[in-house]
């Protein structure tokens, strides 16, 4: 079966990509990874991308004085991968409308709450302060409403006595991992679509998001 061309987009240290490229490097994950784009050229996951021998690209959103303007350089950056998947892993912007629907359908997302819980930042921290006993994180498509597509698969963290913002935030990075490559797996394979503003799993639509299927993995 021919591998899934994908894009990822990051701002940081990648860690998501990290784990995407591990699993796609073991051969569990039938993807090939042809670019990590990043709109920071210090994002400390550009070199892991280059040490794995992957292709980078910087799209500096300081040299830019509109969202839209960038918006088009970076697109055109992404389209000359031609990806059928590009995938945001802890890309801080926000993207335009135009290119949203440029992507529609192949345009993901991980979020570290439970959606549509927390939506935006600081997510650990505002779970703690609300007193959840139980935060986590989505995947989603991503459309035009700010962590509002719809929602593909969870993993619910439990928040455990004395938990602090950082050992909240370490267990549901655990869980993002696992949650990322289960559901590029899923599009990989052509079980997973987006179609009229749903996402459908096995030609049966999603009216409300799947979970991990072993949450305790991630306590």
């Amino acid at each position: 079966m021919p591998k899934l061309p994908v894009v990822i987009l990051i701002s940081g240290r990648g860690s998501n990509m990290q784990a995407i490229l591990d699993r796609a490097v073991r051969g569990e994950l039938a993807v090939d990874i042809r670019a990590v784009v990043s709109n920071r050229p210090d994002a400390p996951g550009l070199k892991v991308a280059a040490a794995a021998g992957v292709a980078t690209e910087v799209i500096d959103h300081r040299l830019y004085t509109d969202r839209d303007s960038y918006d088009r350089d970076l697109q055109a950056a992404i389209d000359r991968y031609q990806p059928e998947l590009v995938v945001l892993a802890g890309f801080m912007r926000i993207l335009s409308a135009d290119f949203v629907r440029h992507y529609a359908g192949r345009l993901i997302n991980i979020h570290p709450s439970l959606l549509p819980a927390f939506r935006g930042l600081n997510t650990h921290l505002r779970a703690l302060e609300a007193g959840v006993s139980e935060h986590g994180a989505s995947v989603h498509f991503v459309t035009e409403e700010l962590d509002g597509g719809p929602v593909i698969l969870q993993a619910p963290v439990p928040v455990l006595s004395g938990d602090t913002e950082e050992r909240l935030a370490t267990r549901v990075l655990a869980a993002e991992h696992l949650l990322y490559a289960t559901v590029i797996g899923w599009f990989s394979e052509g079980r997973l679509r987006y179609r009229n503003g749903m996402a459908y799993l096995d030609d049966q639509p999603l009216h409300s998001p799947k979970q991990l299927a072993d949450p305790g993995a991630v306590t």
